[in-house]
């Protein structure tokens, strides 16, 4: 029997089915579990959730003087209770990357305890529970939808110690924009969402001494790295919750058209769309991260060698498409204007790839910084372009990603 009950009215030993309110509101990653620590039960009465759903079946009932909010037969009850707050996919508003940012902020900061907590349940033994990332899913694909590039473009600046599970949310917001730009269905861009998310589960079984080595892996030892895929795929395969997807995108998201990935050396047509999709984001992401052995590269310098690596490595359509959902020059890249200034790239533009709002606020002529400015390149009356991007080092910018998000750099 599923009750939905007041959070004051929870005691040791209830199994909570779901919250009632945002994923942001509560302190946990999961949505359902045995409520056995005193310390869960303090934490969840000073959030925001008021009332949760109890699964009688699976732990304590409620004293039967108690009175409660109201009753469910099944889970498709509840489910349909929730839908709404999934069909408010549909109707989101588009926003500015600048009133994206702090929400973004919020969902990465809880989501890297999510996929921390989920990587050391595999390193631990314990089967996943692919049902767990839903809801953090859902959070990324609304801020996406919202604006597709304030959270991928946050994700980016991680430190070298959180790569490899903010890598895997970088990657999930990632694959849910490329799938909205090739025009897939909300099941199908959900589905890659998750196996974005689970890409790189399988490095819950490499060694650490081997995942976080600082230098040049030997050999042997990225041979033991490329084994990841196939442990990824076994540790959903012994779960539960995983789709065909998300197994697929864990297995063969290191494939290239040409044959020479791995681990089973597929060609072009062998290798399905999400697979191909899941390549180009991972490797999008490598590259523009801080890693223990080199810095990330700027996003719009990663796009321009990833073009050329394209004929063998990633699908053209794939990654044309790719190039359209994060723009030309990302949010973040620093290019200099055909007036001489200097300005980061803050928000993609509506009608060009090669016109977006750019945050101008550096002369290349007095070489000091000006007031900042917002411009639009393209803006009628103003025939800026731009001339080239640039090297944040080269200008002694030190300071270029809280320029753009407004927001403390976590790598400074």
């Amino acid at each position: 029997m599923l009750k939905r009950i007041s959070v004051q009215q929870l005691r040791l030993g209830m199994y909570i089915k779901e919250f009632c309110g945002s994923w942001l509101d509560h302190p946990f990653w999961r949505n359902a579990f045995l409520l056995d620590n005193p310390a869960d039960l303090e934490a969840l009465l000073a959030s925001k959730i008021k009332e949760v759903w109890i699964d009688c079946d699976q732990g304590f009932d409620l004293a039967s003087h108690e009175n409660v909010v109201s009753l469910a037969r099944n889970e498709a009850e509840i489910d349909s209770e929730m839908a709404s707050t999934v069909s408010k996919k549909h109707v989101l508003a588009r926003v500015s990357s600048d009133a994206e940012f702090s929400r973004a902020a919020k969902i990465l900061g809880k989501s890297r305890q999510a996929v921390n907590s989920l990587f050391e349940e595999a390193r631990m033994g314990q089967a996943v529970n692919a049902d767990n990332a839903q809801k953090l899913v859902e959070e990324i694909s609304n801020s996406v939808i919202r604006n597709p590039g304030a959270l991928i473009s946050l994700a980016r600046l991680k430190t070298a110690d959180d790569y490899t599970f903010m890598h895997s949310v970088a990657v999930c917001a990632l694959m849910l924009a490329l799938a909205r730009q090739l025009g897939l269905d909300e099941t199908q861009c959900h589905s890659a969402g998750v196996a974005g998310l689970l890409h790189d589960l399988g490095k819950a079984a490499i060694p650490l001494e081997i995942l976080n080595k600082p230098g040049k892996l030997t050999d042997s030892e990225f041979a033991i790295i490329k084994t990841h895929p196939s442990a990824g795929h076994q540790m959903l395969l012994d779960g539960n919750g995983v789709n065909d997807i998300a197994l697929d995108v864990v297995l063969h998201h290191h494939e290239k058209i040409d044959g020479s990935g791995y681990p089973d050396q597929l060609c072009d047509e062998q290798i399905s769309l999400f697979a191909k999709m899941g390549a180009v984001c991972d490797v999008y992401d490598a590259i523009t991260s801080n890693r223990p052995y080199k810095s990330g590269w700027d996003p719009a310098e990663s796009l321009s060698r990833m073009a050329e690596w394209s004929k063998g490595h990633f699908d053209n359509r794939v990654f044309q498409a790719f190039v359209k959902s994060i723009g030309i020059y990302p949010i973040g890249s620093l290019v200099l204007l055909s007036c001489g200034r200097l300005g980061v790239v803050v928000e993609q533009g509506d009608k060009s790839l090669l016109q977006p709002q750019v945050k101008v606020f550096f002369s290349t002529r007095s070489n000091t910084r000006i007031l900042p400015e917002i411009i639009h390149i393209g803006q009628p009356g103003r025939s800026l372009r731009i001339v080239s991007r640039e090297d944040p080092e080269k200008w002694g910018i030190p300071d270029l990603n809280e320029i753009w998000s407004g927001l403390p750099d976590p790598r400074r």
